[in-house]
């Protein structure tokens, strides 16, 4: 079977364009990503980052950002092509459950990232990421109409019971067991494939996507060819139309030739 045209490419961030071992993109995945430019095919992020923790990557040139899970879309000219932030009650709802519970989260807006209750746990994944740990929110002072994006801060044992109490209008996606991205129901990184086929004039029948954790399983599986990482989760490849090398393996050229894309 003759592989598809490809004119579009979507990449997660951490753990595919970037090591954990390294935090640096790999030498040869810059130079796959300058030969899909210079074949003309669009090349866009696609993370759960927000929008403001994005600039170590920028240098690749990319064609846009899907930040945020899909819930903020931009060209890389700053055009804003798609907004949707959480619900007003479900914000509420968190806001109301911490000042009798323990719990640990940040809240994430277009211009700013705040947290509420630092463990050592948490310093540490900030570290790993390799950004530094957030301000303390105010929860009295909490913009709760502009909220695009949450992480709560507990395992996957307890996300299901928390997210039908306190946030039955959002969904919860995670690509590590320390805490799940949490935005608007129906959003995620498929939205933002979407929203970028669309602003392009781009067929999905003609795109592809790397990715690594739970909440790139819907762009995965929505995309003509899904690539999974390596040092993927067991679920994402599981899905993927193909797994490829690890980050710090080549994975992202070697699946690109694979595929006859450059």
């Amino acid at each position: 079977m003759q592989n598809p045209i490809i004119k579009a490419v979507f990449f997660d961030i951490d753990g595919t364009l970037l090591s954990f071992k390294t935090r640096k993109v790999a030498a040869s995945t810059e130079k796959a990503i300058a030969e899909l430019q210079a074949k003309g095919i669009k090349v866009i992020l696609s993370t759960g980052r927000s929008i403001n923790s994005i600039d170590h990557v920028k240098y690749l040139n990319f064609d846009g950002f899907i930040t945020f899970n899909g819930g903020y879309c931009a060209t890389k000219n700053s055009e804003l092509l798609f907004k949707k932030c959480i619900d007003v009650a479900d914000i509420e709802a968190i806001i109301a459950y911490v000042k009798e519970n323990t719990l640990s989260f940040s809240f994430m807006s277009e211009k700013e990232i705040n947290i509420h209750d630092v463990t050592p746990e948490i310093a540490g994944m900030y570290a790993h990421l390799n950004l530094p740990v957030p301000p303390l929110v105010d929860l009295d002072q909490v913009e709760v109409n502009s909220i695009l994006q949450t992480n709560i801060f507990m395992g996957p044992a307890q996300e299901s019971a928390f997210m039908a109490a306190i946030m039955p209008n959002s969904v919860a996606s995670r690509w590590t067991p320390l805490f799940a991205d949490v935005n608007p129901k129906g959003q995620s990184k498929k939205v933002g494939v979407d929203v970028f086929c669309k602003h392009f004039g781009i067929d999905i029948a003609n795109t592809m996507a790397f990715g690594d954790g739970g909440n790139d399983i819907e762009m995965l599986n929505h995309v003509a060819i899904g690539v999974a990482m390596g040092n993927a989760n067991p679920e994402v490849k599981a899905i993927a139309d193909y797994v490829t090398d690890d980050v710090d393996s080549d994975g992202i050229a070697n699946a690109l030739k694979h595929f006859g894309v450059i």
